[in-house]
């Protein structure tokens, strides 16, 4: 692959097939007629006259209600259940919290890119993929989403609510706060990074042979970070959750830790981030 824009002088991509032919030749062709987007810039204020940029706004708010409310009221079914051998148990809470962003992502991804996280949208404004205004909107309106969704279910089932702890986030008997934080950054780290490779639009246009349901993969990162955090701190990875949870049951205990929802996922995000575009895509070591 010497000689094309996205390449390193050194490492294992001075390489390259001598004779690429058929599907080879049509990829490396792809790869190279490539062009990388410009950066994002920080404010683009003819955003804020387009209806599509509050349309992406309100998508993200319906996704993000629709997932705290079907999120919680599976964890709530679940600890009101007598006897645990008749429930999903902790992996059907997984694939709940995985399968609703595979649902949602999927629905989103058009319209405002599907981020469903301000951990997520924070990661990809590091990257410059979006503008500074248009992670702003999307933080505020993942939060008032994650706020309504909270509080429909409280609304309709407020006793268990209560009783269950509203399915706010906090870090686990047995636990200290820095394995909390670590299982956070670690946790976020992997769906920040499953996002920027499923979305990759080098690699789409590089293996564009090979269909590539997005979606997909980011959901599965989802079901297995909650496979191996739930234990931990009921896995946040995502602020916006984190915070829709809390406010509304607002009881000492959901923000005794609630700052480890915060610094965790934002802190594993910005790695992810600087992981892809330095390492992945390595950008800043191109051919001149």
């Amino acid at each position: 692959m010497e000689g094309r824009d996205e390449d390193v002088r050194v490492g294992a991509n001075r390489f390259e097939e001598r004779q690429p032919i058929g599907t080879a030749a049509q990829t490396q062709n792809a790869a190279k007629d490539y062009r990388e987007p410009a950066p994002a810039p920080l404010v683009e204020a003819g955003e804020l006259r387009s209806w599509s940029f509050y349309r992406a706004g309100i998508a993200e708010f319906v996704a993000t209600f629709l997932f705290l409310y079907v999120t919680i009221l599976t964890v709530m079914g679940i600890a009101k259940s007598p006897n645990k051998c008749n429930t999903v148990g902790v992996q059907g809470i997984a694939w709940a919290f995985g399968g609703m962003i595979f649902a949602l992502v999927y629905c989103t991804a058009g319209i405002s890119g599907g981020h469903i996280n301000p951990a997520v949208t924070f990661g990809l404004l590091l990257a410059r993929k979006l503008s500074l205004t248009r992670a702003i909107l999307y933080i505020i309106m993942q939060c008032l989403g994650a706020i309504s969704g909270a509080a429909v279910v409280k609304a309709f089932e407020n006793a268990q609510f209560e009783t269950v702890g509203g399915g706010a986030n906090t870090v686990n008997a047995g636990y200290s706060k820095t394995a909390g934080l670590g299982a956070e950054i670690m946790g976020t780290f992997l769906l920040v990074y499953t996002v920027f490779s499923a979305t990759d639009a080098k690699r789409n246009a590089r293996d564009s042979h090979v269909p590539m349901l997005a979606p997909l993969p980011i959901g599965f990162a989802v079901f297995l970070v909650h496979l191996a955090t739930i234990p931990i701190t009921g896995t946040g990875i995502n602020p916006a959750r984190s915070l829709g949870a809390a406010l509304v049951y607002n009881r000492h205990q959901a923000w005794h830790d609630h700052w480890v929802f915060w610094a965790g996922p934002l802190i594993g995000a910005a790695l992810a981030a600087l992981y892809h575009q330095t390492v992945i895509r390595a950008i800043p070591f191109k051919s001149r």
